[in-house]
């Protein structure tokens, strides 16, 4: 069946999920939660015309062991790749954007390889999460390159309050193993000392990452070891004037397969930020932060015994930002200046050591005058793949206190790579910027009880950098990149929760047509309609849940030859309070030990079951 979104069809959608809203509403976030993604600053999500949402430590806690984008794509308008288990290679695609045309932050510090321009997802650590901010559509105006499908913000435990230690310690299937601890607090007083310190480890046996019918398969199990390390540290010196550093430390040891061979082919990744800052209130109505941040993605591989079988990429990135928000009455005027370094080492090939600088302006306005919220942001991008502006401007409308209009258009970039900037014989330094133009409009329900959120977004690409084969230029090899598609994401989005007879409902559903306009195929690894249901019913101490994730087909090429069929997972989970400190909690996932694929040929989990104790969680 082909699914085509068209705007007759996204206003039907919308005027259908409003005239739901009683029936199957939901909340996407509570109202009064704080966030920072959307305009990078504190601000109630109440304020915030981008569609945003959060993952909170609750949903965290009970999302057992395994990766974050377990945890991902259990969310509306994200749907993941992964080449095996949970230690091995993912990619998260937001509203059908690549990987590499999002951003990740960890506490305000953006991670990925320059080389791949993605995230390492499997070597995030969940134990060290408190919780996610999600913000779909183009950030560029406000983050700089890559943030044309959105921005994902991470954000680790954090100390408040008196002195307290949370720990936990779990067990479950293939041998996964898992535990960590937390100790946090602030002294208080004038100048009060916060601190969050947080330690972790999870070991698993695994299983195969492929199946029989290609050259890499190997029956043999791929496990995981992975560990990590966090802090955050924070004094204030004087009223209004704070000091702080963090630092994130985690080492992904993991197996993968690359024949039938009896050698070890395994992988070791390692993820590293660190940050010192300083925010002082030098007026009373204007706040300036400071930081100096750097992140670390290093990479190693062994494929096999040979020398040949060893690689090395490792990216260093540099950042330093001032950042002026100025308030202007209940309006805040953003004044931003960023400098960003990219370095990148590697044995292989030499044409990749090197490095580039962006240096980058950006100014933003938010404002609400009564029923009306505004939002405009500029930014222009200095580097060495050229000069880019990019721009974006949002509207909500207060139809009544329950009820929000909004609409928005920004644009936004991806800057090319370094290997198809300068892989030798394959990238090309003439390469430019993909670029996006995104359209949105948005209608959000919420009386407390019900909650419902519509958006329909139009997102054209142009300048995709495509990998080709044979490539069509003299002197290069078998295949290259360069400048040549133009792709149309475009798509519905409803989410809605309610509670009805002590049940907590809620559910997502997409509906997209992610296509490739210069073939006129979907683009690979999407699928035209995903979503997830979940309810949970709670007892006195004793809380149950059920969640369900199902996928439409996707291809698992660009040439949509190769067919990955639909799929529907149901998962349960329980947690218990024995006293006030001490819980328990049990996940069994994919309850039906459904065989489905997120990649042709790679394994993915079967029935999985995982159990763990609990101190010291509120």
């Amino acid at each position: 069946m082909t699914l085509r979104i068209s705007r007759p069809a996204t206003l039907t959608s919308l005027a259908f999920a409003m005239a739901a809203c009683h029936a199957h509403a939901e909340p996407v976030t509570a109202t009064d939660a704080v966030v920072v993604t959307a305009t990078r600053t504190p601000q109630p999500l109440a304020n915030v015309i981008s569609d945003t949402i959060t993952i909170g430590p609750e949903q965290i806690a009970q999302a057992g062991a395994g990766s974050i984008i377990d945890l991902l794509k259990r969310q509306r308008g994200i749907e993941i790749a992964r080449n095996g288990g949970a230690g091995t290679a993912s990619s998260v695609y937001i509203r059908g954007a690549n990987s590499n045309q999002n951003i990740v932050l960890v506490d305000g510090v953006r991670i990925g390889s320059s080389t791949t321009g993605a995230a390492n997802w499997s070597a995030i650590p969940m134990t060290a999460i408190d919780h996610i901010e999600i913000v779909y559509g183009p950030l560029s105006s406000l983050y700089g390159a890559d943030a044309i499908g959105g921005v994902i913000q991470i954000f680790t435990k954090k100390g408040q309050g008196a002195p307290a230690l949370t720990a936990f310690a779990g067990y479950g299937s293939d041998k996964t193993r898992e535990a960590d601890a937390t100790l946090s607090g602030a002294t208080g007083g004038e100048h009060s000392f916060n601190y969050a310190i947080s330690a972790g480890k999870e070991k698993s046996d695994g299983f195969s990452a492929t199946r029989p019918g290609t050259t890499s398969y190997n029956a043999d199990r791929d496990g995981y070891d992975k560990e990590n390390a966090s802090g955050q540290f924070a004094v204030q010196i004087a009223p209004g004037y704070e000091a702080g550093a963090l630092f994130l430390h985690s080492k992904l040891e993991s197996q993968y397969d690359s024949g039938a061979s009896a050698y070890n082919v395994r992988s070791k990744a390692e993820l590293e930020t660190a940050a010192v800052y300083g925010k002082a209130k030098f007026l009373p109505n204007v706040d300036t932060l400071l930081q100096y941040a750097e992140s670390q993605d290093k990479g190693q591989n062994w494929s096999s015994a040979a020398a040949a079988g060893y690689s090395r990429i490792d990216t260093k990135q540099t950042d330093i930002t001032l950042q002026n928000d100025v308030r202007i009455g209940a309006d805040v005027l953003q004044v931003l200046y960023d400098h960003r370094k990219e370095e990148v080492s590697t044995n292989g090939d030499t044409a990749l050591n090197r490095d580039r600088t962006t240096n980058s302006w950006a100014a933003s306005y938010n404002a609400r005058r009564g029923a009306n919220l505004l939002n405009a942001s500029i930014r222009r991008d200095n580097s060495v793949y050229g000069s880019k502006n990019t721009g974006s401007i949002g509207y909500g409308y207060d139809i009544t206190s329950q009820l929000r209009a909004t609409a928005s258009y920004g644009t936004s970039f991806r800057a090319p790579t370094y290997n198809e900037l300068y892989y030798s014989g394959y990238g090309n330094p003439a390469n430019k910027p993909e670029q996006g133009k995104n359209a949105e409009l948005g209608l959000r329900w919420d009386d407390g009880v019900n909650a419902l959120s519509a958006s329909y977004y139009h997102n054209r690409l142009t300048d995709l950098l495509v990998s080709t084969t044979p490539c069509p230029y003299a002197g290069y090899k078998s295949s290259c990149v360069y400048n040549v598609n133009e792709a149309l994401l475009e798509g519905v989005t409803i989410a809605g929760a309610t509670r009805v007879a002590g049940v907590n409902l809620a559910a997502n559903l997409d509906l997209q047509d992610p296509k490739d306009e210069t073939s006129g195929k979907r683009l690979a690894r999407r699928a035209k309609k995903h979503g997830n249901v979940t309810a949970d019913y709670s007892i006195g101490a004793l809380k149950t849940g059920v969640e369900l994730e199902f996928s439409g087909d996707r291809y698992d090429d660009a040439a949509n030859k190769n067919r990955l069929g639909g799929y529907g997972l149901v998962n349960l989970y329980a947690t218990y309070s024995f006293t006030r400190d001490w819980s328990a909690l049990v996940r069994w996932n994919n309850i039906g030990d459904k065989q489905y694929d997120l990649a042709r040929f790679y394994a993915t989990p079967g029935s999985k079951v995982f159990a763990g104790l609990r101190y010291g969680y509120k």
